[in-house]
């Protein structure tokens, strides 16, 4: 009876392990491993738990050559071995499975040897969805980061060459040469200020303040180019997933591609849990709202009625009653298409099809609530 539980099992473990993403065991065996490594610099803690913490580490290792081999036998038989010898997730595995291993090999005294399985923490890099963004920002804007570091780097050496011109005679310790200024001039510039090296003569002071201040120009531009990049790729993000949206919502079915684009700029798209209020009855009302996923309960007088992907309310608040005349409140976990007023009648001018769909439902729904 074992057998047909066991070895399915098995097989859908392997599966798993031969896929480049990051299983659950993989994060375990990561975390393990990284906290005994720790331990095994802490003499009287390791000390006391040695012998747990040395098979700790030996089973984290022994998974991960595990991992690495299914992964090279998964890849040979996809034909992209040396593909994955060579790629950036290959030599990662590599590391990880090798490192510890050679090191022990070579003589490497035990303890010194596993400080290796550091680098185990580099297999969790390519399942940070953020890194994923963080390097299509980095590629984006390479040109005005790459300026920004050229002027770094002249402000360092511009700083460093002046420092020792005006500084060396007085502290010859210190300012001796060009590349001992260096220090000082990187440790001002990124604004650190260990105070280890500072100048004293008045004019090294005066370019001492010049570098302090180019620093903080120089960081600011780095931050306001990147903060730029993060925003408008977070900005294709979301145009992207609420595009999904918007064509999954049956009343947009009809809609070209030109159109989609066009109400996806003006939606908001809003998540929200069940039992939330969305409308209540009798107050002012300026936006109106497509389900594209999950359900809303409308209270009208003596019944509910539900509304699930493709309908819209609150659309009378738009065509002249801004009084909202029903509560709505989320049975489920809803996503909602919030669209305003103004986005509204802009809409609506654009389109006139459309306009003219949310006039008859209106007006079929006023029927019917009568």
């Amino acid at each position: 009876m074992a057998k047909p539980l066991v070895f399915p099992v098995l097989a859908q473990f392997v599966s798993a392990t031969a896929g480049r993403n990051m299983t659950r065991t993989a994060y375990v065996a990561v975390t393990l491993g990284v906290a005994m490594m720790t331990v095994l610099t802490i003499g009287p803690a390791y000390d006391a738990v040695a012998h747990w913490v040395d098979a700790v580490l030996w089973l984290c290792l022994a998974y991960f050559v595990f991992e690495w081999l299914v992964r090279l036998r998964h890849m040979r038989q996809r034909g992209r071995f040396w593909f994955y010898q060579l790629s950036g997730a290959g030599l990662v595995d590599a590391a990880g499975a090798l490192a510890v291993p050679l090191a022990l090999l070579a003589g490497v005294q035990p303890k010194t040897a596993w400080l290796l399985a550091i680098l185990w923490v580099l297999k969790v890099v390519p399942g940070i969805p953020g890194l994923r963004q963080l390097r299509r920002v980095l590629v984006q804007e390479s040109g005005p980061l790459i300026s920004v570091l050229v002027i770094f780097l002249m402000v360092v050496f511009l700083a460093s060459v002046a420092e020792y011109f005006l500084e060396h005679d007085v502290q010859p310790q210190t300012f001796g040469s060009v590349p001992a200024a260096l220090w000082w001039a990187v440790v001002t510039l990124t604004t650190t200020g260990y105070g280890d090296v500072v100048p004293i003569t008045p004019l090294g002071r005066i370019v001492a303040a010049m570098v302090m201040i180019s620093g903080l120009g120089v960081f600011g531009l780095w931050t306001g180019i990147l903060a730029t990049g993060f925003a408008a790729e977070t900005r294709r993000d979301n145009f992207l997933k609420t595009w999904e949206t918007v064509s999954n919502v049956p009343f947009f079915a009809n809609l070209g591609p030109a159109a989609i684009a066009d109400v996806t700029q003006m939606l908001r798209t809003v998540d929200l849990p069940p039992r939330t209020t969305i409308i209540r009855k009798g107050t002012s009302g300026d936006c109106m709202y497509f389900v594209a996923a999950g359900e809303v309960a409308v209270d009208l007088p003596g019944r509910k009625v539900l509304l699930g992907e493709g309908d819209f309310f609150g659309e009378m608040a738009l065509l002249g009653n801004t009084m909202r005349g029903a509560d709505v409140i989320t049975t489920k976990v809803a996503r909602l298409l919030v669209l305003d007023l103004v986005d509204f009648r802009l809409l609506m001018a654009r389109h006139p099809e459309l306009a003219e769909t949310i006039d008859a439902e209106a007006r079929r729904r006023q029927l019917e609530n009568q």
